[in-house]
């Protein structure tokens, strides 16, 4: 499969600062690409050094093959971008917005119409008749979905499109863009862990301007991830908890309130082995012990760590 986006030793420096220090990615054509990080890591950099609106200090950065820096209007034709505030015209229509951000680009009058009506069903908006002053932050992140797709780009990239979504706002955006795939290539940039593990196919993590992980999730769960086990029992969790740390098995032992010990282990075999021996030396009583593969959030926890600014 082709590349949509190719980065090399790319390199953004603000005086002494470097935002992104030599960072490589490349994003197939036709997937949903995760750029994950937090905030200050230098997503919105990468993104804005994509879309043309930031030139790099270093490095090269292609498009379908085109480098940014020197592409013309017709490689950014090619390209749809939502900002993580997008700006609208409050006094508009939705049918309006879209129509003039479509004669933007030269669309002619028919194909203009018929676009901006698939682009309204998409979003859900066909027959919502009121001023976009007057829509919810759930409909204005649809609306800028579709006015970033009006142009029919291969390549659409959102800037944290559902990070102050309500709950169903963030359902309503995340589906939007799931129905996309396989037909554009979708590079999204959020610190939203559980949206990526919903919609992506591959990720990629970046920390203080480094890439530090780069595979398709299941792969990065199975090279950075352990499994986890849930040990549920009546009483002596703390007792438990604390033989188990000194396990070489045991990567990390917390626990709840309620009695349950959380296990991330690197042995998922010695810990089975382990675990049902330790409870009945100590004549505890066991109520549940569960495996399961370990989320993308410890995956992440683990590679960025506390160190968040």
């Amino acid at each position: 499969m082709s590349a949509a986006v190719e980065i090399r030793r790319l390199t953004k420096a603000y005086g002494p600062k470097r935002a992104l220090d030599c960072v490589d990615l490349t994003v197939e054509e036709g997937s949903i690409f995760g750029f994950l990080g937090p905030n200050g890591a230098g997503k919105t950099t990468t993104l804005r050094i994509l879309t043309g609106l930031a030139k790099p200090t270093e490095g090269e950065v292609r498009v379908f093959g085109h480098d940014v820096v020197t592409a013309d209007n017709t490689v950014r034709s090619q390209i749809g971008f939502l900002p993580d505030v997008p700006g609208f015209y409050d006094w508009m229509k939705a049918r309006e917005f879209l129509r003039f951000a479509g004669g933007l680009f030269g669309l002619e009058r028919e194909a203009l119409d018929s676009r901006v009506d698939v682009l309204l069903d998409l979003a859900g908006l066909t027959d919502v008749d009121t001023k976009i002053g007057g829509y919810s932050r759930g409909m204005k992140q649809r609306l800028g979905v579709a006015q970033a797709l009006i142009n029919a780009p291969k390549l659409l990239m959102l800037d944290e499109p559902t990070s102050a979504l309500d709950p169903m706002g963030r359902k309503e955006v995340l589906d939007m863009l799931l129905s996309l795939r396989g037909r554009t290539t979708v590079f999204f940039s959020t610190h939203i862990l559980a949206d990526v593990e919903r919609i992506c196919d591959t990720v990629a993590i970046l920390d203080h301007g480094h890439v530090v992980a780069h595979a398709p999730i299941d792969e990065l769960k199975a090279r950075y991830g352990a499994s986890k086990v849930v040990i549920e029992i009546a009483a002596g969790a703390d007792e438990l908890a604390d033989a188990i740390r000194g396990e070489s098995w045991a990567a990390a032992v917390e626990r709840d309130t309620n009695g349950t010990v959380f296990v991330t282990v690197s042995d998922e075999d010695a810990a089975a082995r382990a675990i049902p021996a330790m409870v009945a030396q100590r004549g505890l009583a066991l109520r549940r012990m569960e495996a399961g593969e370990m989320g993308l959030e410890e995956v992440f926890v683990q590679l960025v760590g506390g160190d968040r600014t």
